[in-house]
């Protein structure tokens, strides 16, 4: 098979969901990037500086596990090293979605806590995310420090930059996007009202034994 047109359906997934996520309006045109680990360890990522609006399959390429471009007529995200380290350092990870929805990444600014432990579904899907320090994007710094913190949640607010969440699939770690950018918009409401009512502990426990 031509490698320009080699994994061409997984290829159409990514870009998929890289138009999902500009249409959920949880990233712009030229920010944000995903990838995804093939069973042979190909590592499929998103382009850079492509549209996310109008992305085609032909704008994913392929990186081995060795960090080499296979497809050498795109330049691959800024953010290729950072989806590499993460991929070597975590076995269990199949799938990465970094993004910059507006309310979730305001917390990376001010520093703050998205609270996923006011409904159920958040605390499942998200459990409790992480605070990444700042580091340059694009560098080895942030490759580094991002791929060490992935080992320990699966959520992760980079301080001043976005988001970061890691599944098993597209779709899991697209969920867990989703459904943070809700929960720093509950976060946000409450603390207005200054009502708050959190999961207990117990329910936490009960929650994270059955879905974490």
């Amino acid at each position: 098979m031509k490698n320009e047109i080699k994994y061409k359906q997984e290829r159409r997934e990514v870009a998929r969901f890289m138009r999902r996520l500009y249409r959920y309006r949880l990233t712009t045109t030229s920010g944000g990037n995903i990838s995804m680990r093939l069973p042979d360890g190909i590592i499929l990522i998103t382009a850079s500086a492509t549209d996310k609006g109008t992305m085609k399959w032909k704008d994913v390429g392929m990186m081995s596990m060795s960090g080499e471009n296979l497809t050498k007529d795109l330049k691959l995200s800024i953010e290729y090293a950072m989806h590499l380290n993460i991929y070597i350092k975590n076995k269990d990870v199949a799938a990465i979605i970094h993004a910059h929805p507006v309310f979730a990444t305001s917390f990376t600014a001010m520093r703050g806590t998205i609270d996923t432990s006011l409904i159920a579904e958040a605390r499942a899907i998200c459990g409790e995310p992480r605070f990444v320090p700042y580091a340059l994007m694009g560098s080895s710094e942030l490759a580094d420090i991002v791929s060490r913190n992935a080992k320990e949640a699966d959520v992760l607010l980079l301080e001043n930059h976005g988001i970061i969440t890691t599944g098993s699939s597209l779709l899991q770690a697209f969920d867990k996007m989703e459904v943070l950018e809700n929960a720093a918009k509950m976060t946000m409401i409450i603390e207005m009202t200054g009502k708050k009512k959190r999961l207990s502990i117990l329910r936490i426990r009960e929650i994270e034994k059955l879905f974490r």
